[in-house]
């Protein structure tokens, strides 16, 4: 069974940053483009950043300059590094992996942003 499994959500101040992980398979990590979405309630789930094998960076435009994704080849896992966190970057956060048509998902990690 395919997994994806995330870690690094938690309650931060405004202003503070906070690292998520996502750690896959190696064959999904070198085929599918991985990514992290995020989801309020009651609004669609939103891509926030993506980064294909190669290391070609995609960002919501809300988060340009303050968030960055990467990946680590070598332990098959993407990262997102919030920095300057904002109360409106609440959210559950999901990593993703596409390989169109097929989307794999994490479980999800709630981050909240609040003083």
């Amino acid at each position: 069974q395919v997994q994806l499994v995330e870690s690094g959500g938690g309650l931060v101040q405004p202003g503070g940053s906070l690292r998520l992980s996502c750690a896959t398979s190696r064959i999904i990590f070198s085929i599918y483009v991985m990514g992290w979405y995020r989801q309020v309630p009651g609004k669609q789930r939103e891509l926030v950043a993506s980064v294909t094998y190669g290391g070609n960076t995609n960002y919501v435009d809300s988060v340009k300059g303050r968030f960055t994704i990467s990946r680590d080849n070598a332990k098959n896992t993407v990262y997102l590094q919030m920095n300057n966190l904002k109360p409106e970057d609440t959210a559950v956060y999901y990593c993703n992996a596409n390989l169109n048509p097929v989307n794999l998902w994490g479980q999800g990690t709630q981050v909240t942003v609040s003083s």
